[in-house]
């Protein structure tokens, strides 16, 4: 059995489609490392859940990378869109020739366990400066923070490419009325059809893959 870290029951019935295994959620609110890739944020999170949960977890962190803005706005998206709305993140990107975008996604996996994990981003400058209070009380040294960090992640990246769009679509959330995929938007389709070609559907299959191994 493997916990989905995630408050989207929407995410565990996509991830229970790839998995042989049983997928439960868990309601975790681990505390988001600020990092410019999501492959960094995820691995965070993932380690972060498993000294939570201690059993096999996945994390996932995902975001729409706009091309001409030079991947923005990336493992920011929840933030650009609440704060800026995807209208005006459309206003920004139609003044481009090129809106060629993709939505990115990475599950991260961490069981505790050893295993060949993936290569990540390392900053060590900035190793245990950007954690929150709450991560703070869980990795107290750098030492501790150290540690953690050695704990096996393995990465899957799933990637769905397609253009900026003006918004079009009533269905989906976030930015999907604006990226358009083989001449639908996310908004257009239904949750099977954009969950059959999703960066989250491709990095889970990857996963499943992986997984069935174990």
């Amino acid at each position: 059995m493997v916990k989905f870290v995630t408050t989207n029951p929407g995410k565990i019935h996509e991830a229970r489609e790839y998995l042989d295994s049983p997928v439960e959620q868990l309601d975790f609110d681990y505390p988001e490392r600020q990092a410019e890739d999501l492959a960094t944020v995820a691995a965070h999170g993932a380690r972060a859940a498993y000294r939570h949960a201690g059993e096999p977890v996945i994390v996932d962190d995902s975001g729409l990378t706009i091309d001409a803005l030079d991947g923005f706005p990336g493992p920011y998206s929840s933030y650009v869109e609440e704060k800026l709305g995807i209208e005006r993140v459309w206003q920004l990107a139609k003044e481009e020739s090129n809106r060629s975008a993709s939505f990115r996604a990475v599950v991260a996996y961490c069981d505790g366990g050893s295993f060949e994990a993936t290569p990540e981003p390392v900053d060590t400058d900035r190793r245990g400066d950007d954690l929150g209070t709450s991560e703070r009380d869980s990795a107290t040294t750098d030492q501790q923070v150290a540690e953690d960090e050695q704990l096996p992640v393995r990465l899957f990246e799933g990637v769905a490419p397609g253009k900026i769009v003006a918004p079009r679509g009533d269905g989906g959330f976030g930015f999907d009325p604006i990226f358009e995929f083989d001449g639908q938007t996310y908004a257009e389709m239904s949750t099977e059809e954009k969950n059959a070609i999703s960066h989250r559907g491709r990095a889970l299959a990857k996963f499943a893959d992986w997984y069935a191994q174990r």
